[in-house]
């Protein structure tokens, strides 16, 4: 069980507020049966520098590795960031640096807004000049934005990675709009996007119970296997 979505790093961002509230998600995690989870604070260029959050989020690693070993059963730890878009990013040298620790895989937020050629360019240079992996991040948010399909329709038909938050399986509005994604698209995680233990705690197990009984063991059992194979060269912390 790998959830690629995760603000449980203390202090960073709008997820964990402290150690104690890591703490607490890392056992809530474990308890569930997760045994790889990704952190993925936010990273907005328009409020920060690269330095600035890189900074900020080896200091909440380090807070995070001090708990470490009293967390029973704790999943193996991965860094990287939610990378929310900016206009350039296709050009950004450091963009590399945010991806999940030796990988090419940069999970990508996009704008919650209508998508434009402009944003479709930048999306296509970060996979053919940068050559990295995208996953777009909660894919299953945007399509309401997108009074013009024209956009959308190109970009999820590049060669990106779809993430699904879990949560989202609880509606049946939004269960039925990405089950029938999943169907479609091959290159398909699961995240829990957790930030908190209350208004939105760790649900990756109900989320992954949902897409079993839906779309069947064998389906999730290529996705854990996509999911494995991802992290292979990925560096725990």
């Amino acid at each position: 069980m790998i959830d690629f979505h995760t603000h449980v790093l203390p202090g960073i961002d709008d997820g964990s507020k402290g150690t104690d509230m890591s703490k607490q998600m890392l056992e809530e995690s474990a308890r569930q049966g997760i045994t790889k989870l990704v952190a993925t604070p936010h990273f907005y260029a328009h409020r920060e520098s690269f330095d600035h959050f890189l900074e900020k989020r080896e200091h909440a690693i380090q807070k995070v590795l001090g708990i470490k070993d009293r967390i029973e059963n704790i999943p193996q730890l991965y860094v990287g960031a939610e990378v929310y878009f900016f206009p350039g990013m296709g050009n950004a040298e450091r963009l590399p640096e945010l991806c999940i620790r030796g990988t090419n895989l940069l999970l990508l937020e996009m704008p919650f807004a209508q998508w434009d050629k402009t944003v479709a360019q930048e999306v296509h240079k970060i996979i053919e000049k940068q050559k990295l992996q995208v996953i777009l991040a909660h894919v299953e948010r945007f399509p309401g934005f997108q009074k013009d399909d024209k956009t959308w329709k190109e970009i999820t038909q590049l060669p990106l990675i779809f993430q699904i938050n879990t949560e989202s399986f609880s509606g049946f509005r939004s269960r039925h709009f990405c089950l029938k994604f999943m169907k479609e698209h091959e290159q398909m995680l699961l995240g829990s996007d957790t930030h908190n233990m209350t208004s939105r705690p760790q649900n990756l197990k109900e989320g992954r119970e949902t897409v079993a009984k839906k779309l069947g063991e064998e389906y999730l059992a290529k996705l854990d296997q996509r999911g494995e194979k991802l992290l292979e060269t990925a560096t725990t912390l």
